[in-house]
């Protein structure tokens, strides 16, 4: 963290010299009208070479500081993932892996576990994304059929509020997440300092992925509208022709709800909604949550006591 703190350093200095472009060009300007007639001539042989655009060391600012803001999200997405790796798996155990770009780091440390420690782990994928990273990490793969019980599932969220409700699904990969999830004994979720919200949708702004068998999408909207409020699209896909399709071919639905809820109770009704496959609320599922934070912490959150 103390390099990134170093780049943000470096904007600063960047904006302070943006900032003297502005006062050299006008300081610039005022004393070339004081010359003398005999240096105007003189400078009409040899010209100061220009300054790069003003608006073009802006932008330049602009982007290292964008470039720094992503790498600092990177770097508590990394840290939050190796905490919970280190905290929650040990030897002989089935981990269920998650989906997500968090995950990734999560699955890093894994290997590196497995490697340095010589440990016996089984994993499940929740997605064929987690698949190819168990693959590539020449981790064990396995499936619910040989290992219906897990001993902790790890996986990433698009907003956590303060009881620990998720919302999931941003990638598409749900259902079977909520699948993977349910059948561990300990389901823990890592996050960086941008998805932790007080309420639901503080944070995530794409609202409430929801599955649906393909033929139901639309009077499975219509229904959630008339239910709930609020605005349901069909996720459309970007590289091609078409709506999003998950793993298990259906189709993804993201409803914008308009206030809190009660997100037992949506997330019971919205499922019993013929042609639903399942919601991305995950009410009650996570027992702790992990986050990295710009700081270079990891904070830890549980359950509130009721």
């Amino acid at each position: 963290m103390l390099c990134l703190r170093g780049r943000v350093s470096s904007f600063s200095h960047l904006a302070a010299a943006a900032a003297g472009l502005r006062s050299s060009s006008s300081s610039s300007s005022s004393s070339t009208s004081s010359l003398p007639a005999s240096s105007s001539s003189a400078s009409s042989s040899w010209r100061q070479p220009a300054s790069p655009p003003l608006s073009s060391s802006l932008k330049h600012v602009r982007l290292l500081a964008h470039s720094a803001a992503n790498n600092m999200a990177e770097e508590a997405k990394k840290l939050a993932a190796h905490a919970a790796v280190d905290n929650h798996v040990q030897n002989n155990q089935v981990v269920g892996v998650g989906s997500g770009s968090t995950i990734v780091y999560a699955v890093d440390r894994l290997a590196e576990r497995v490697r340095q420690e010589k440990l016996n782990i089984v994993c499940v994928p929740t997605s064929f994304q987690a698949r190819q990273l168990i693959l590539q990490h020449s981790l064990t793969l396995s499936d619910l059929d040989r290992h219906p019980e897990l001993d902790v599932a790890i996986d990433g969220a698009d907003e956590v509020d303060a009881d620990l409700t998720l919302i999931k699904g941003g990638g598409g990969c749900l259902t079977q997440e909520k699948i993977v999830a349910g059948c561990a004994k300990h389901f823990v979720v890592i996050a960086d300092f941008r998805k932790d919200s007080k309420s639901l949708g503080e944070q995530w702004k794409k609202g409430v992925p929801i599955e649906v068998i393909p033929m139901a999408y639309v009077p499975v909207s219509r229904a959630i509208v008339k239910c709930f409020g609020g605005e349901v699209n069909l996720r459309m896909a970007v590289s091609k022709a078409g709506p999003v399709v998950t793993d298990n071919s259906n189709f993804l639905l993201d409803w914008k709800f308009e206030r809190a809820h009660n997100w037992k109770e949506v997330n019971t009704a919205i499922k019993m909604i013929p042609g639903v496959v399942d919601t991305g609320l995950f009410v009650g599922m996570a027992e702790r949550a992990y986050f990295g934070m710009e700081d270079g912490s990891v904070q830890v959150r549980d359950p509130p006591v009721n």
